[in-house]
């Protein structure tokens, strides 16, 4: 199993991964998919049990959906470096005719992807039915998902959230991306989510918080948020991040949601982030 400083150095190599993937097309998400690395590198190398020889169905292993699609590169590099395609492949990335798209989407048919999310809102709802369908079927893995928390301003999630504690899908853990940035400015302004616990609390959820950019933190609580499925209850995790992080002047900026860097901030942002394992 990977040690602490394995996944800080996957998720480095991730971060220069996605600079470079959004750079070279002068389009893509870069801020969130910064933010999320830590917690692609720990779900993907520590905490899922899944198969790289990937099978839609998914039958009999952990299962991971993206929400917030538009984070892909982060999503793109995680199945990269755990073996779902080779790492060379990420150079496509956003260009025609190609099998790594801005969103995430199934007709390319690139390993490891079972939904298209260009389409913010839904990604809670599919993983309720892919939980429910485990359980129907005797499989005693779990699904896992992340939601950015800008897009719990969309009411299906509310929704998917009430039939999910009423249906006792406790095979379910949702991450909240809880950077507090969305594309036109912080949450509290754009429209404000708080108490973000109190709602999940409300709505019959088992909820644990911690910060997503400290390693240690991020392991252990996906470790705690394992150990509280099968209690009746689906669980969700509260996970602060930050905007951009690793990468000192994207840092907390809603600006980067959706900017691509320019040659010299692509150099000063790789001279922040050690390659640890080879850049494709």
């Amino acid at each position: 199993m990977a040690s602490i400083q394995d996944l800080e150095n996957i998720a480095s190599q991730m971060r220069r991964d996605i600079v470079r993937m959004v750079h070279a097309v002068q389009s893509g998400h870069p801020g969130a998919s910064l933010g999320c690395a830590d917690y692609f590198a720990a779900l993907f190398f520590h905490t899922m049990h899944h198969h790289t020889d990937f099978k839609m169905n998914g039958a009999n292993e952990d299962l991971f959906f993206l929400s917030n699609g538009h984070i892909s590169p982060v999503y793109y590099s995680a199945l990269a470096r755990s073996g779902y395609f080779e790492v060379k492949e990420l150079a496509s990335f956003r260009k025609l005719n190609t099998r790594l798209q801005g969103h995430p989407t199934t007709h390319e048919h690139l390993p490891g992807i079972r939904i298209a999310s260009g389409s913010l809102g839904q990604g809670i709802s599919v993983s309720i039915g892919a939980a429910l369908t485990k359980k129907l079927n005797g499989d005693p893995h779990l699904v896992f998902t992340l939601t950015g928390d800008g897009e719990l301003q969309e009411g299906q999630n509310w929704e998917a959230i009430m039939f999910a504690a009423h249906n006792k899908v406790d095979n379910l853990i949702v991450t909240v991306d809880y950077n507090g940035q969305q594309i036109d400015g912080p949450t509290s302004k754009v429209l404000s989510l708080e108490s973000l616990k109190a709602k999940f609390e409300a709505f019959n959820w088992t909820v644990i918080s911690f910060n997503g950019n400290n390693m240690a933190e991020l392991v252990a609580g996906l470790d705690q948020a394992k150990s509280l499925t099968g209690q009746g209850k689906p669980v969700c995790i509260l996970m602060r991040t930050e905007m951009g992080a690793g990468v000192d002047f994207m840092e907390g900026k809603h600006e980067w949601h959706g900017t691509a860097p320019n040659n010299d901030q692509l150099e000063k942002a790789l001279g922040q982030l050690q390659e640890t394992i080879g850049d494709y």
